[in-house]
């Protein structure tokens, strides 16, 4: 109520061009691959200030390895039971129909959901989705990275279970809101875009295409644990990643600091991609991602040296939805 009153006595008008409502999204994954699934999804549908209007959460079968057990917690056994996507697909559908999606990394969240339904023969009745991390940068929060968990302790939001994706979206539609206001207050435009849904979806000569419930091996079981031997790029090094451009396979990308994705499944991601993951910045290297360049880090410094280009992580997952194939000519690795 306190927040009511506040609202209602402030003197700034709540911007005509802010949206009608919004659906706070966590999706948790079997990983960041294209061929990677959905097992559990949580959705808390806001009103146009903020306000909670509903919750819903579900556990979903992904059909294969549930992946990293050891972030997300759910096993083999735990999903067997699970409804698969498809079954419920139409009820999410329901709670994400004419509301912007909101999510922490939002690029992650949409590209997931929006491969699962098209592999349902469906789409996801999004327009527009909102990235809670971009929102954080237009409002200048001092935040000491972009994880959930610093947004939750700025606005002193108490996280429960990590990785859980209903207690990650909790967390996020109570930090969202504070930084919805600020927003509104200062007239500042929402860093909105635009979501294009799949229209047609094929998951390879090899994929199971039965209805029956039952996993599907991952090509990547067992080969990503603690060990975490890469295997060599295959790709030349093309050079230096180009603003406004595309990755293309074989650049060398390095992380510095804090990630919001796990570091692991997100240095995946970027190998699967075809990249070439580097432990250290030289003027080789293609890419700094770091949600802060500001930091004095040795990566960040040597990324100054050298003017490797700098992108921040939200940045990062969307070019990595399209990396330009290597030259077909001189595949070979590309070097440590």
């Amino acid at each position: 109520m306190l927040e009511d009153r506040a609202a209602a006595a402030s003197p700034t008008p709540w911007p005509a061009a802010y949206p009608e409502g919004y659906a706070v999204v966590d999706v948790e994954t079997t990983g960041l691959a294209r061929d990677d699934r959905i097992v559990s999804a949580a959705v808390y549908q806001l009103d146009a200030r903020g306000r909670v209007e509903d919750q819903w959460y579900t556990l979903v079968n992904p059909q294969r390895d549930p992946g990293p057990v050891w972030i997300h917690g759910l096993t083999t056994e735990v999903l067997a039971d699970a409804p698969l996507f498809p079954e419920i697909a139409g009820e999410l559908a329901k709670r994400l129909d004419g509301r912007v999606l909101v999510a922490h990394n939002a690029a992650f969240d949409w590209s997931m959901l929006a491969r699962e339904y098209a592999r349902a023969r469906s789409t996801a009745p999004v327009r527009q989705r909102l990235c809670t991390i971009a929102l954080s940068k237009e409002l200048r929060l001092p935040l000491p990275n972009h994880k959930l968990e610093s947004l939750a302790a700025h606005y002193g939001v108490v996280q429960q279970r990590a990785h859980h994706a209903l207690d990650d979206a909790r967390v996020l539609a109570e930090a969202f809101r504070p930084s919805l206001h600020l927003a509104a207050e200062a007239g500042l435009r929402l860093p909105l875009l635009a979501c294009q849904p799949l229209t047609e979806w094929s998951d390879g000569p090899t994929a199971t295409r039965s209805a029956s419930i039952g996993y599907q091996p991952s090509y990547r079981s067992g080969t990503w644990r603690a060990s975490r031997k890469r295997p060599a790029c295959p790709y030349p090094n093309p050079g230096r990643y180009k603003a406004g451009e595309q990755l293309i396979q074989g650049m060398r990308v390095a992380f510095s600091g804090d990630t919001s994705v796990d570091r692991e499944l997100l240095e995946d991601r970027a190998i699967e991609a075809g990249l070439h993951i580097a432990t250290s910045v030289s003027r080789l290297t293609s890419l700094l991602v770091t949600n802060d360049p500001d930091s004095l880090t040795s990566k960040t410094t040597k990324a100054r040296s050298f003017d490797t280009p700098v992108i921040d992580e939200a940045a990062f997952m969307q070019l990595l939805q399209h990396v330009v194939p290597a030259r077909s000519e001189a595949r070979g690795p590309s070097g440590a």
